[in-house]
């Protein structure tokens, strides 16, 4: 199924690709990505010669009707693995131990270390638990990519996609077994993910935002609601005023009508 929806995406959207040479032929590595799309995923291993694996929601895989099986079909078929999200840190933990068996097994492993798509197409702070304990666990190299333009063909709660052309652009190899082992000190995991975004970020030219990208989401969440709220109050205030206006309107023109039944 990969090599079918592969080719199909190279030939319906024509994906541009730098640094191709950068992955290895064969062997373990950790691919690090920005995340602007729900495609990213598909578009990356279409590219590639090489299965790579992510990380999805078990909901993907277990959602009922045909629709469901079929879902699951298809994310099975492009190397997603199902990961329960229910708890947070027992997500992260099984998302961790999936990306050491892949790496374990000799194979590619994809990860976006912001954690979530980008809200507005920036580049934001990278979560330094998945990508940074993975690679000083396994001492795999980090490939940064970039993916270019995604956002464009299939914007957050958009189903179709527009037809244009998303680039990748994949960096050198990253080298961190100077900490193997110290996955427990949480200053050596985020200095292994500043250093990966940073990387990311030069590839992408994407503006960089030093906070999570879950956190933006909810100040945009926010600004949305007060902005709807302050909308919401604005019309009832105009309705307020247009009321007075009719009813002031109304009493003007009845004053006449009982100044003549008076005579």
């Amino acid at each position: 199924m990969k090599f079918s929806i592969g080719g199909s995406l190279k030939l319906a959207f024509r994906p541009w690709v730098e640094g191709l040479e950068n992955i290895p032929a064969e062997g373990p590595a950790i691919l690090a990505s920005n995340h602007l799309s729900f495609s990213d995923s598909f578009f990356l291993p279409a590219v590639l010669d090489r299965k790579v694996t992510f990380i999805a929601k078990a909901e993907y895989f277990t959602s009922p009707g045909v629709k469901g099986k079929l879902t699951a079909a298809f994310f099975k078929g492009v190397g997603q693995l199902p990961v329960d999200r229910s708890g947070a840190r027992g997500a992260g933990e099984a998302a961790i131990k999936s990306g050491i068996d892949v790496i374990e097994r000799g194979e590619l492993f994809g990860i976006y270390p912001e954690g979530t798509r980008s809200p507005d197409g920036r580049l934001y702070r990278g979560k330094p638990g998945g990508l940074a304990r993975v690679a000083l666990a396994t001492g795999a190299p980090v490939i940064p990519v970039a993916m270019i333009d995604t956002e464009k063909i299939q914007p957050p709660g958009k189903v179709v996609p527009k037809l244009m052309r998303p680039g990748i652009r994949i960096g050198k190899p990253l080298d961190f077994s100077r900490y193997h082992g110290m996955d427990g000190d949480r200053f050596i995991l985020r200095s292994v993910t500043d250093e990966v975004m940073y990387e990311i970020m030069k590839l992408s030219g994407q503006e960089y935002v030093d906070i999570y990208a879950t956190a933006a989401k909810r100040q945009i969440a926010d600004a949305e609601k007060a902005a709807a709220k302050s909308e919401k109050a604005e019309k009832a205030e105009q309705a307020e005023k247009a009321a007075h206006a009719e009813s002031a309107e109304s009493t003007e023109k009845a004053g006449p009508a009982v100044a003549d039944t008076d005579k």
